[in-house]
């Protein structure tokens, strides 16, 4: 724990103007970020007497090491900057909501060339116009249904499209007349667009213009006694008036709003958003989050805020924004609305009225979510919480294990050896922090001396972060080279060679690969691999991370230090999260033993071409159809396949000359020799040899 005196900045360093700061910890992660109208007066809060701060508060700046700040102009770019960092570093002191991503829109791609209407999840793209959130992805497919009476847009992929443009042949849906059907030029590029505005006009709540053209066309159909036109045209306007009630009209003023309601209590706080449109709610959305700083209603608001419009510009940010508190002060965060929309937006707390009931409609939601989430996440966090106790119980360990690295081996008789690397905190999987490591210092099969390598590169890379911040400046321990070099650069996992480059710098505060260490180290398997584990972190001088074993034949716990095992009961939640951190590790790393093993089975002799990439593997491929063509082909023919040169190509040549030909195969049912192993289609078993045995007529040579 830190005295925050002992990093508290100099009286007269701090400047009294709007700015943003960042507290960081004693590993530079950043923990805590916030905005200031004077970065003099707000940081002067943190560091007085601990006793008169916020339990919260005095968590926050007892965890932190240091603290730094950046001078803006303005409160609203504060509040942009502030916005930005939270996203960038995912500070663990600041109110983060649960990310939204999941939520189904109804989208329609106006980027193409002929618009698509689908459902879409994920960050939403340029060029897409999106309609809800909606709670189920099927209440959008129920709509779309109703609408393509209407609206006959394309709905299909991009591989159906293309399929149908080149057979000539619409799908189901063209037959139906629930598809316009571009793909076959029924209509053209600027009709199928036309027709795509109108659905998204419709979905606007612009519903009155069609509803009577569809009735006037419906009239005159009648009169001209086309009922059969006119009862299309009727079912056409039941379709339309059937999908405008799965959205009931609760502001008859036609208003686009955005309502948010906020249910807190000492802990916890849920946010709840109705997206009305046209008077009409569209979509709903809500979030729940840890009240990890003293906070009140106004800047739960501006944090949800921050969450719901800051990566939203134009329409998508409404004219009017209903709240149950405003932010103190309001002024920046209206202003930061304005710009996101370009045109003026309205930030109030309704008081009277239709507004005021449905604002109450929508705190009933977040009072339900609150009660929901709390009755769910109480067994969560018992439970949790138990188990790790009882870890700490029986392997005797000082505190709780909040962080749990889990290690295994994987290979295929020796070959492909692979080790897994998966994190656990709080007792949940914390899956950005896996890591995967191949087998590199020798060769076959010993499970132990593997697992010494894993452990080994893993906290060597700990100690040379440790190193590189500062935080370590002893002799290096044994095992390291004592040249200053540290350990060997060439020594990481594959996935996380080029961390240097991928910017992940401890200055900046981002998570780095390898940096934190664990409480407890969790191997999969019994004493001997215990023994290398343990073994590994004393040959590095590390001496306060605990080492366990799990063996799966008993499910048995082996301590280093213990010729015994610990048996936990069968009913014990500490063993139940044991074996779930097991068992991760084990699919983790056989899932890449597969991949590496698949990836070896698919390799060809272009792989043994230097500098030859994917990309121009498959140009060669698909310009000269097979192998066998490609080797036959002269250079001059090679160099005709884009991004192929003269040197290239005569490496290429001299490659596939080189490489060995094919074993000849047979075709099975008629005993013939197939050149150059070519697969048959017309056989059971193409491009296999017949077995010494087999009738006359049928053997095969011999490879």
């Amino acid at each position: 724990m830190a005295d925050p005196s002992s990093y508290r900045p100099k009286p007269g360093q701090i400047p009294d103007s709007p700015g943003v700061y960042r507290f960081r910890d004693e590993h530079r992660r950043v923990i805590y970020v916030g905005k200031a109208k004077s970065l003099r007066q707000r940081l002067a809060n943190y560091f007085q007497d601990l006793a008169g701060l916020h339990p919260r508060t005095r968590s926050m700046v007892t965890t932190a090491a240091s603290v730094e700040w950046t001078v803006v102009s303005t409160e609203v770019e504060a509040l942009q900057l502030e916005y930005s960092w939270i996203k960038e570093y995912d500070p663990r002191f600041n109110v983060k909501y649960r990310d939204d991503k999941s939520y189904p829109y109804l989208a329609v791609t106006m980027n193409e060339e002929f618009p698509r209407v689908q459902v879409m999840r994920g960050h939403k793209k340029k060029g897409v116009r999106y309609f809800g959130p909606y709670a189920h992805a099927w209440a959008i497919r129920d709509t779309v249904d109703l609408l393509l009476r209407v609206f006959p847009v394309r709905t299909c992929s991009a591989g159906v499209f293309k399929n149908a443009a080149r057979t000539g042949r619409p799908c189901l849906l063209g037959y139906i007349g629930k598809c316009a059907a571009p793909c076959v030029g029924r209509v053209s590029a600027e009709d199928h667009r036309e027709l795509a505005d109108e659905f998204c006009d419709f979905m606007t709540g612009r519903t009155g213009t069609y509803l009577r053209r569809l009735e006037k066309q419906m009239t005159e159909a009648a009169e001209e006694m086309e009922y059969e036109r006119a009862a299309r045209l009727r079912d056409d306007i039941g379709a339309l008036k059937k999908a405008m009630e799965k959205n009931a009209v609760v502001l008859a003023d036609a208003t686009d709003a955005d309502l948010i309601a906020v249910a807190e209590d000492e802990l916890e706080a849920a946010v709840q958003i109705f997206h009305v449109r046209g008077g009409r709610v569209r979509g709903q959305r809500g979030w729940v989050t840890d009240k990890v700083e003293e906070i009140t209603t106004g800047a739960l608001v501006e944090h949800a805020l921050q969450q719901l419009y800051g990566e939203e510009t134009g329409d998508a940010v409404p004219k009017e924004v209903l709240v149950p508190a405003l932010p103190d002060p309001v002024e920046p965060v209206q202003e930061w609305l304005t710009g996101r929309r370009g045109s003026g937006v309205s930030l109030r707390i309704p008081q009277r009225g239709d507004k005021r009931a449905l604002m109450e409609t929508v705190e009933r939601n977040a009072q339900q979510a609150l009660v929901l989430h709390k009755t769910k996440r109480a067994s969560d966090l018992t439970t949790r919480s138990r188990a790790l106790e009882e870890i700490a119980d029986a392997l005797d360990l000082d505190s709780a294990p909040l962080r749990i690295e889990c290690y295994d081996i994987s290979h295929l008789q020796g070959d492909d050896v692979v080790a897994s690397m998966v994190v656990f905190e709080d007792g949940l999987a914390r899956k950005s922090e896996y890591r995967r490591f191949q087998i590199k210092g020798f060769e076959g099969q010993d499970d132990v001396r593997s697992m010494h390598e894993v452990i080994t590169r893993r906290f060597r890379r700990y100690l040379a972060e440790k190193e590189r911040t500062g935080e370590w400046t002893d002799e290096e321990p044994d095992g390291e080279t004592g040249d200053g070099t540290g350990p060997d650069p060439d020594d990481r996992a594959p996935d996380d060679r080029d961390a240097k480059d991928r910017g992940l710098k401890d200055e900046d505060g981002r998570p780095r690969r390898f940096a934190y260490p664990p409480q407890l180290v969790v191997v999969d398997g019994g004493k001997p691999q215990v023994a290398a584990a343990r073994r590994a972190l004393d040959e590095l001088g590390i001496d306060d991370i605990a080492v366990c074993g799990l063996a799966k034949r008993l499910e048995e716990v082996w301590l280093p230090q213990d010729d015994d095992p610990v048996v936990l009961p069968r009913s014990s939640e500490g063993l139940y999260l044991l074996q779930r951190v097991r068992d991760e590790a084990h699919r983790f790393a056989i899932t890449y033993q597969r991949s590496k093993r698949a990836k070896r089975f698919r390799a060809g002799p272009l792989d043994d071409v230097p500098g030859l990439g994917e990309t121009r593997k498959q140009a060669l491929i698909k310009h000269f159809g097979s192998v066998k063509k490609l080797r036959a082909a002269t250079i001059d023919q090679i160099r005709e396949v884009p991004g192929i040169g003269r040197k290239t190509a005569e490496t290429i040549a001299v490659a596939l000359a080189r490489a060995a030909p094919p074993a000849p195969a047979v075709n099975t049912a008629t005993g013939e020799i197939i050149e150059e192993g070519e697969p048959d289609t017309t056989a059971g078993s193409p491009g296999e040899p017949v077995p010494a045995g087999a009738p006359e007529g049928r053997r095969g040579q011999e490879p």
